[in-house]
């Protein structure tokens, strides 16, 4: 891969709604060439639009990154447009409803696996082969592991167990990097409002087994943690970081 030009270039997965769609209109805010994947190319597209006029180069994608050929032709179309990828956000995921062990449907978490962790390494790995061969070479991949990654929430297990596996891709490619100047972090987000979120300002399970509504926090910060985690150079590295409604239930007992 040779650049074709000098402005960075991101991919933000899960990039038409949420998180995805605050932290790719950031990143192109602050002036890096951003690739919105997802699976909608409709919703993509809105989000561009409502990002409004910027300098920076925006670009829809449609893919469904638990595919590997999807994978594969994301980062030729990507190769194509920009030149390099400097930076993944590993962000598209999904969850289940609270739902005890013995009753989650087998398809249900092949699905949550293929998406949350199947689909961050087959990113992972289309950007770190890019950043290993392109000049100059390297890049940052920021992985989405959430606070589940540390503490599930009742009946959670096929969203916990991919959110505590990125962990272990996360610590992994920060190291298996270093050689190739590829830095590996990951955020932690915690009760960011979004429209998946709206339930918790209303009531959801707690441990002790009550209903109980949450604190939520506005989803802008997460996207300014995410380009401030982007903007380091590449021998600084935010290797975790938490970011979350100051009074969510996690810290000590609640």
């Amino acid at each position: 891969m040779t650049a074709k030009t000098d402005s960075r270039t991101a991919i933000v997965t899960g990039a038409g709604t949420g998180i995805g769609k605050s932290v790719a209109t950031a990143l192109l805010g602050a002036g890096w060439n951003t690739v919105f994947c997802g699976r909608r190319k409709k919703v993509l597209d809105e989000a561009i639009a409502e990002a409004g006029p910027t300098q920076a180069k925006a670009l829809a994608v449609a893919c469904d990154i638990s595919k590997a050929d999807q994978v594969d032709d994301l980062f030729e179309t990507v190769a194509e447009a920009f030149g390099r990828v400097d930076l993944l956000f590993n962000n598209a995921g999904m969850s289940y409803k609270a739902t005890p062990i013995d009753e989650i449907p087998v398809d249900v978490w092949n699905d949550i696996v293929g998406v949350n962790l199947t689909g961050s390494f087959l990113c992972a790995r289309a950007a770190f082969g890019a950043m290993r061969k392109q000049q100059p070479m390297g890049g940052r991949i920021i992985n989405n592991g959430s606070v589940s990654a540390y503490a599930p929430r009742p009946g959670s297990v096929p969203y916990t167990a991919t959110k505590h596996a990125i962990t272990g891709l996360t610590k992994t490619l920060a190291l298996d990097g270093r050689p190739y100047d590829i830095a590996c972090g990951q955020i932690d987000i915690g009760n960011a409002l979004t429209d998946m979120a709206q339930a918790m300002t209303v009531g959801v399970p707690q441990a002790n087994g009550s209903i109980a509504a949450e604190a939520v926090m506005d989803v802008q910060h997460v996207a300014d943690a995410v380009v401030h985690m982007a903007s380091l150079p590449l021998d600084a590295n935010v290797l975790f970081m938490t970011v979350m409604a100051t009074k969510m239930p996690f810290v000590g007992r609640g």
